[in-house]
């Protein structure tokens, strides 16, 4: 059986309105993670890939608004957001591009990086040598 763990975002109330006027609000908002998978979820945009995929995690932010609120992509590497708040974030970083910014999948993001509730934890759990190996 796959362990699985779960992370709310982190919502300043300021953005809450901009928000949920894309469909991003704390119910439709999620970042799991299982043994095999990382899906995350914000609003009607989506990332899946596998766990080994993950190369890395590492702590961002503080964000300007502009640059964190709502769903960005990085015009200098391509890194993909999902943002609900500006104080602090996780950037995940995969060995193969991943999708999740647009419908068709064309677009490929070599990182993302989420304002979930509990970064530290989230990267402990990314970075941490008991995980799983992979081929």
């Amino acid at each position: 059986m796959s362990h699985e763990e779960e992370f709310g975002f982190a919502f300043e109330e300021r953005y809450r309105p901009l928000l949920a006027v894309l469909g991003v609000r704390p119910a439709t908002c999620r970042l799991t993670l299982t043994d095999e998978l990382l899906r995350v979820r914000f609003g009607p945009w989506q990332v899946l890939s596998p766990r080994r995929n993950v190369t890395g995690a590492e702590p961002s932010g503080p964000f300007s608004p502009l640059k964190a609120i709502g769903v960005h992509v990085s015009l200098s590497d391509g890194g993909l957001t999902f943002g609900s708040s500006t104080t602090q974030g996780v950037c995940i970083c995969f060995r193969r591009s991943v999708s999740g910014s647009e419908p068709l999948g064309v677009l490929r993001h070599p990182a993302l990086t989420v304002t979930v509730e509990d970064p530290a934890r989230l990267i402990g759990l990314l970075t941490s040598e008991s995980r799983p190996a992979y081929p």
